[in-house]
């Protein structure tokens, strides 16, 4: 069992690279590129949504929302250019990394913690 889950993270892995590459090709439809490209960015980035540390759901975008991202990517690029993009991702040594995802997740921490404090700011009294 330990050695399927250790290949099911492999090709989590490689997909995720294979899905960057599709997000960048001009062969693949538009639509297909705009999914591919949040999920990338989101998989790519080195920030979660939700910090690891919280229990549970600092997992879950680790164990669904990526493969479930992955997946709906896979059903819009035809069958032949995803081979071709888990080919190449195959071949490829490291992954890249998405700074404008890290950047986008950190400003949508910052807004709602401003949003929570202003919530719970004690309204002036008069």
């Amino acid at each position: 069992m330990r050695h399927a889950i250790q290949r099911w993270a492999r090709a989590i892995k490689r997909d995720v690279v294979a899905v960057w590459l599709a997000a960048r090709d001009p062969r693949v439809p538009w639509y297909a590129k705009a999914v591919a490209l949040a999920v990338a960015a989101y998989a790519l980035s080195p920030i979660d949504l939700i910090p690891d540390f919280i229990p549970v759901l600092g997992y879950l975008d680790d164990l669904i929302i990526v493969p479930l991202g992955i997946l709906l990517v896979i059903k819009l690029i035809p069958a032949e250019l995803m081979a071709e993009f888990r080919a190449e991702a195959a071949r490829r040594e490291r992954a890249p990394s998405s700074m404008i995802a890290a950047v986008v997740i950190v400003t949508i921490w910052i807004s709602a913690a401003a949003l929570l404090l202003w919530w719970l700011w004690p309204a002036p009294a008069g």
